[in-house]
């Protein structure tokens, strides 16, 4: 289906895209494209106004900060995620779930912004970013703000940014005495996660998130407590994460019944849990 008629815009700073976005009430951020253009085709979604961000060559950055976050712009797209000597060294992890997903044309399109901005329960990357604790940066024509990854991501297609506002970059603490693991059942090869979740393990605890079982990614809370501990073994993992299920409320779908999520969601967690743990220890 063709594109209804649209306004287009393609600033070339930062302050000029918020100002766009801040004037029209319609209008929507535009990055890698391969969500929203698919979506207005499909007539699911009608912006007034396009703000292309293509031009905004500051938004396409990884780099450090100057307290060691690993700064990721919004306009990264997964293939640059992929190639990153900074995220090698920082949270290898992001480039390693970034290479699952979908196929080489939309890694080179999409971006680390327009994934999570987005929000779609079944994305990649909202899961892992809340276990890594990350923090999203997001600029407005009042200034900037910062939001942690627990308070981001909002609902289905809902974040923290607000009419008007931008996504400009991700900080993710780099690891530290830590290791990260991702596991989960995806619609073949390259398709999107039926259940998936993400963990991070250090001398603190673990942190466990479950995504495409609720509309935000959900924290294993309770699987978290049990290891705090620092029992990390696998039957002491195992064990944790009991009942993980029960506590779930996950949709059913032609892809698998809320009581297949639920079971694969303890799986995943466990796998998740168990990746992360061998990969602390090396």
């Amino acid at each position: 289906m063709l594109l209804r008629e649209v306004d287009y815009a393609r600033p070339a700073t930062v302050e000029e895209a918020v100002s766009l976005l801040a004037a029209h009430e319609g209008a929507r951020a535009l990055a890698g494209g391969q969500t929203l253009v698919n979506v207005m085709k499909a007539r699911a979604a009608a912006p007034d106004v396009l703000v292309d961000l293509v031009d905004l060559a500051e938004l396409r950055t990884i780099g450090f900060s100057s307290d060691g976050l690993l700064e990721i712009g919004a306009m990264v797209t997964y293939t640059q995620l992929v190639g990153s000597s900074e995220v090698e060294v920082a949270r290898p992890i992001l480039a390693e779930v970034a290479a699952t997903i979908a196929d080489v044309q939309v890694r080179n399109r999409g971006t680390v912004g327009g994934n999570v901005c987005v929000s779609d329960p079944t994305n990649h990357l909202p899961p892992l970013l809340v276990v890594l604790d990350a923090s999203f940066t997001i600029r407005g024509s009042g200034g900037e703000r910062v939001v942690p990854a627990d308070e981001f991501f909002v609902g289905v297609y809902m974040t923290a940014v607000g009419e008007g506002e931008l996504l400009t970059k991700i900080s993710v603490p780099p690891a530290s005495d830590t290791g990260d693991g991702f596991s989960g059942v995806t619609i073949g090869k390259h398709g999107t996660y039926v259940v998936d979740a993400a963990a991070t393990v250090s001398g603190e605890g673990a942190r466990i998130a479950i995504g495409c079982v609720a509309a935000t990614p959900v924290r294993a809370t309770e699987m978290e407590e049990r290891l705090a501990g620092g029992d990390f073994s696998e039957d002491a993992v195992r064990e944790a994460a009991k009942g993980l299920g029960a506590s779930l409320d996950p949709p059913s779908d032609v892809h698998g019944s809320a009581d297949y999520r639920r079971s694969l969601a303890e799986t995943s967690a466990v796998r998740a849990v168990l990746q992360a743990v061998e990969r602390r220890k090396r």
